[in-house]
């Protein structure tokens, strides 16, 4: 499988090129810049292009930006976005318009080349791979916006109350939902992660 790799750190660049190199991909481009990764798609045609989320200038979502365009443009290409960040709607934006040959994984949860190389694998067969802990957020964001209360969740899902305690307090805290007596905190958190995805035309 030829595979270009796209970071603006060198040293996970360079080491994502021996891992997968000694694993029998082909590295067939890397670049530390959207701009740059975009030139590699387009001379080297890889089945894959690994990408870092946020890259210069602005490291903001320059590689998500670049992950859609080449999609886009390149749809026999396939897209394997790599974050050091828990951002629901960061994934959502990927797989929204491009639901088949992407994946979106936490860089902290690449425990070993076997991971990125199923994930390689399963996005150059067309297939959607999203980190775990980001379906978990989504599927009880989901539930809390049709009004479950914890012990529904808790029966929808056949988990135990502390574990989706755990979970929705992770929720709050990551969407910056406070405790308040004048608001209702499920449905401030529904609201902050509706507002954070881009709106529709």
């Amino acid at each position: 499988m030829r595979v270009v790799i796209a970071d603006d750190e060198v040293l996970l660049r360079d080491g994502l090129d021996r891992l997968l190199t000694e694993a029998g991909f082909d590295v067939v481009g890397k670049a530390g810049t959207a701009g740059e990764l975009r030139r590699e798609v387009e001379l080297a045609r890889p089945d894959v292009a690994i990408i870092d989320i946020k890259m210069p200038p602005t490291h903001t979502d320059e590689g998500l930006v670049a992950a859609q365009e080449i999609r886009t443009t390149h749809p026999d290409v396939g897209v394997l976005v790599l974050s050091h960040y828990l951002q629901s709607h960061y994934a959502m934006r990927l797989i929204e318009h491009h639901p088949g040959g992407v994946g979106y994984l936490l860089k902290e949860r690449v425990s070993g080349v076997g991971v990125l190389a199923d994930a390689l694998t399963r996005v150059h067969e067309g297939e959607c791979v999203v980190d775990p802990t980001i379906v978990s957020r989504l599927l009880y964001l989901a539930l809390m916006a049709e009004g479950r209360s914890n012990t529904g969740i808790c029966e929808r899902l056949a988990l135990s109350p502390k574990t989706v305690e755990g979970h929705v307090r992770n929720i709050f805290t990551k969407l910056g939902v406070g405790e308040s007596a004048d608001d209702h905190r499920r449905v401030l958190a529904v609201l902050n992660y509706l507002r954070s995805r881009p709106q529709q035309a």
